[in-house]
Formats: structure tokens, C-alpha cells, sequence
């Protein structure tokens, strides 16, 4: 059955697998550009900012748009808009300009994933959407990680570098036009207020802040802080790839971890150690590259997971019905996040102070660390600290659509469970009789 439903999707996992690859390659690209051009770090900060705010407006508008026109007609559209506003940016090199390319860039791409998981979902059932989703989550991993690769042999100064990002948006339309599956539909969560959850789970709201400021913070600025301290192009490509990689691989222990013990320890241990692996990264330059691999590595390995935890952590105090609505908050708060962080690293950058990079993550993930510790101390455990889906989420953007399956897929589980044990309750009680 798995086999089976994997060949009838496997053109949504090319497709989105190509879209990894151009996303991991084009924030890369555009920070070294930017450094190569003296678009001086502040301005680099807000250009970067641009996607997570169009990410973020993407992810709110895009599928009430998409059910006016249909899926494979609204992929097509913003396939396009993402390529052209790639080529524009190797075209005409301007800050203003950059900056709305930029935000469309992040709106096609947000409603790229809404389109993809909408019809993954639809393919599959209860019994394997946590392992198609899997499937789904590693491929868009690797291809982060593939993106950075193929960067490292390109010469981001030239036209060459977005051309390939372009073509192989390009080329991502194919599988899913050829595609025969039925469009799906999609639904509204319940809305769940964003003040409500900081009064319920004020740490998940937290967490979900500064650790998405943080990844802002990596992706747009960390490959120009990587050529300051002194690094190869080919050298910032692995850079970037190893911090993927390290949490890619990483995801699933820890995710395992917290479902067996509580979910706020391992927080605080994830960021704790996040926080040193930026020290360290702090006091390292180009003549220790194999280091700054390791301890980068280490870095995502730790960081990554702390998104997914903090969403996993959230529901553990919630009610069935609110999960859904949950998660789009919380998407939200992330997203405030992310559009802060990029611009509030560069301006340090910009008067100079190149080395508070990775000392400002390092502030930031050792809040999360101790704030977890504090919450530790004001309530106890959740009573019910089921396995969640969450645990394996990606912290890369994605759409509510994602989120709100994983919602109710852990929602079906428990009402399942929770109707096991009454069947066995009652046999017990007729065994009894």
C-alpha cells in the first residue's frame, strides 16, 4: 500500500525536492551577492527579510487564492513568479529592487508548499501520513543541503547561479503538470488568539520567536558572516550544508527523546548546548575550517529541533479543537520572528561588530534555555505528554496546511487510543461479570 501511494506521488516529491534545492541555494546566493556588491549588512538584513515577509503573507493569502483558480493552475503561476524573480535579481542589481523580488520570491515559494502538501495529504491516510510526511520533510532537507552544494560550484558574481535556480524551478513544473492525481481541497482551521496561547503556553510562543529570529538570523546573514571571517565560496556552501545536515539528522532522536521525557528538559538542554556551540563558533575563523563544519554541525543538530519541540509542547496543554488553530499562531508569532531577526543581526554588523554574530544566537538560545528551566519550575508536566507528530516537523517555513494535518492526525491517534481503552475497560469488566 505505502508503495504504491509513494509511485502515485512521487511527482509532488520531485517537484518539492527541486524547490529544496532552489531554496537552499538562493538565500546563499543572494547574501554573497549582496557582499559582493557592498550592499553594506543592514541593508543585506532587510533585503533578507523581504521572504519571511512574504513567506509569512503567503502562507495567511495564498490558499484562499489558490481555491479561485485551482491547483495545478495556481502552481504553474507562482512557479513562474518565483523563477522571474530570480532572474530580475541577477539582472538588476538594486537594494529596492532586491527587496520586492525578494518578497515575491517568498510568497510563490509559501504557496508552493501550501499547493504540495495540500495534494500529499489527500494522497495519503491515518495509517501512513506520518511516514509519507517524513518521506516529505527529509527530501526538502535534502534538498537544502543539495542546494548548498551545487552553490559551492557556481561563482555567485556571475548570471550562471540564478539562471540554474531558475531553471530548475523551471523544471519543477513538469512533474506536477504531467501529474493525473485530483486537485484537492483545502479547509480553515479554527482560529485560536495568539494572546490565549501566550496566557496557556507562554513558552511555546517563546520558543517559537526566537528560535525562528534565530534561523533568520543563519540563513540571511550567515553565509555573509562567513566570508568575513574569512571562507571560500565553496567553503560557505558547506558551511551553510552542515548546519542542515546536522539537524536534519538529528530531528528524529530528539524528537523520540522528548516523548519520553518531559519536553521542556529537553528544550532547555537543545538550546543550552545551541548556546555553546555559538561561543564556540564565535572564536573560530577560516584557518580551523574542519572546526566550524563540526561545531556548525553540532549547532543545527541542537537548534533545529527546537521549533518542532516548542509546537510539540504547545499542544500538550491544549485541547483537541485548539490544536488546529494552534498552529497557525504559532506560524504567525515564528514569522514576526523571522522577519525581526535577519535585520537586527545586520545592523550590528553594520557598526562593526562582526564577532556578536553567533554572540547574539548565543544570547538568544540561552533565553530559551533558561526559560524553559524557569517554566520547569512554575508547572508540572503535561498529565498526557503523548507522541506527537510535531517532533519530526521541519523548522524550515511552512504552510498551515502541513501543520494542520499533522493537528488532526495526532487528534485521530488519541481519539483512537482513548476508545481502545474503553473497549478494553468493558471486556475487562464482562471477564469480571
Amino acid at each position: 500500500m505505502l508503495k504504491q501511494q509513494l509511485r502515485a506521488i512521487s511527482s509532488l516529491l520531485t517537484s518539492i525536492t527541486l524547490i529544496g534545492i532552489c531554496t537552499g541555494m538562493t538565500s546563499t546566493l543572494l547574501s554573497l551577492r549582496a557582499t559582493i556588491e557592498n550592499f553594506g549588512t543592514l541593508t543585506t538584513g532587510i533585503i533578507m527579510s523581504a521572504y519571511f515577509i512574504g513567506f509569512l503573507f503567503g502562507t495567511t493569502r495564498a490558499p484562499k487564492d489558490i481555491r479561485r483558480v485551482g491547483y495545478i493552475r495556481a502552481f504553474g503561476g507562482l512557479a513562474a513568479l518565483a523563477a522571474a524573480s530570480i532572474l530580475i535579481q541577477a539582472i538588476w542589481i538594486d537594494p529596492t529592487v532586491w527587496f520586492v523580488m525578494r518578497f515575491l520570491t517568498g510568497f510563490a515559494i509559501s504557496a508552493i508548499f501550501v499547493i504540495v502538501e495540500s495534494w500529499l495529504n489527500t494522497m495519503a491516510d491515518n495509517k501512513n501520513r506520518g511516514t509519507l510526511l517524513s518521506i516529505y520533510l527529509v527530501l526538502i532537507y535534502g534538498g537544502l543541503v543539495a542546494g548548498q552544494l551545487v552553490l559551492g560550484i557556481t561563482d555567485p558574481a556571475g548570471f550562471v547561479a540564478f539562471a540554474l535556480v531558475a531553471l530548475l524551478i523551471n523544471l519543477a513544473l513538469i512533474p506536477i503538470l504531467i501529474s493525473v492525481t485530483v486537485e484537492p481541497t483545502t479547509h480553515e482551521p479554527k482560529k485560536v488568539p495568539i494572546r490565549s496561547l501566550l496566557k496557556v503556553v507562554p513558552l511555546g510562543m517563546v520558543n517559537a520567536f526566537i528560535m525562528q529570529a534565530c534561523y533568520a538570523m543563519f540563513y540571511g546573514i550567515g553565509p555573509m558572516y562567513a566570508t568575513y571571517i574569512g571562507l571560500s565560496v565553496a567553503q560557505v556552501s558547506l558551511f551553510m550544508a552542515a548546519f542542515i545536515l546536522g539537524g536534519m539528522l538529528a530531528q528524529a532522536p530528539i524528537g523520540l527523546l522528548s516523548d519520553r521525557i518531559d519536553r521542556r528538559i529537553i528544550m532547555a538542554g537543545c538550546a543550552g548546548t545551541a548556546g555553546i556551540m555559538a561561543f564556540v563558533l564565535s572564536q573560530l575563523d577560516a584557518s580551523v575550517a574542519w572546526m566550524i563544519y563540526l561545531c556548525v554541525g553540532l549547532f543545527g543538530a541542537c537548534a533545529l529541533p527546537l521549533y518542532s519541540l516548542g509546537m510539540a509542547h504547545t499542544n500538550d496543554y491544549l485541547e483537541k479543537d485548539q490544536m488546529v488553530g494552534a498552529t497557525g499562531a504559532i506560524i504567525k508569532v515564528g514569522g514576526i520572528g523571522s522577519i525581526i531577526g535577519a535585520p537586527a543581526v545586520a545592523a550590528l554588523m553594520q557598526f562593526g561588530a562582526v564577532n556578536y554574530f553567533f554572540l547574539l544566537i548565543m544570547a538568544l538560545t540561552f533565553i530559551v534555555c533558561g526559560y524553559s528551566l524557569f517554566r520547569v519550575t512554575q508547572r508540572k508536566k503535561a498529565d498526557d505528554q503523548s507522541a506527537s507528530a510535531y517532533a519530526m516537523l521541519a523548522p524550515t517555513q511552512t504552510s498551515d496546511e502541513l501543520l494542520t494535518t499533522l493537528a488532526d492526525e495526532q487528534a485521530h491517534m488519541e481519539e483512537e487510543l482513548e476508545l481502545q481503552q474503553e473497549l478494553d475497560e468493558q471486556n475487562t469488566a464482562d471477564t469480571s461479570r
